[in-house]
């Protein structure tokens, strides 16, 4: 990877985390992701054709050895702080999609929350809001 990460590779960085955290990228969760490409105005004037290419890199740096810590890295100094909290809502977004959250998925929510340095109040109420979403009657 010779270039820098954009603001927007980074945020699919994230979702790629969240998907692939428990070993398994289902169908619910990648159409998650590319719904909110099209519906975000942070994803505004991304390349829908790149995002197969930009999920491929990340997860050739989240198989390689300390993968997961890397792409955390690369992803706290790629984004703004202003797009922390963006970036953790569109976790638990990802890991909520198919309706439950692993154990590995909270674990990757709570590296997440501590290396963007994210108040636990903030985490609490992006958390609670993905709940009544996703919340069967």
């Amino acid at each position: 990877m010779n270039k820098p990460l954009s603001t927007q590779e980074a945020l699919i960085y994230v979702m790629v985390m969240a998907s692939a955290v428990d070993r398994t990228m289902n169908d619910r969760e990648l159409g998650r992701i590319g719904e909110l490409i099209h519906a975000l105005p942070v994803f505004n004037g991304f390349d829908d054709e790149r995002l197969i290419s930009v999920s491929r890199d990340c997860a050739k740096l989240l198989a390689g050895p300390e993968g997961l810590d890397i792409v955390l890295e690369i992803v706290r100094d790629t984004l703004p702080a202003k797009l922390y909290d963006t970036a953790y809502a569109l976790a638990v977004e990802v890991a909520s999609a198919d309706f439950s959250v692993k154990a590995e998925e909270l674990r990757l929510l709570s590296l997440l929350r501590d290396r963007l340095g994210l108040d636990k109040l903030t985490c609490a109420a992006i958390e609670r809001s993905a709940i009544a979403r996703y919340r069967k009657g």
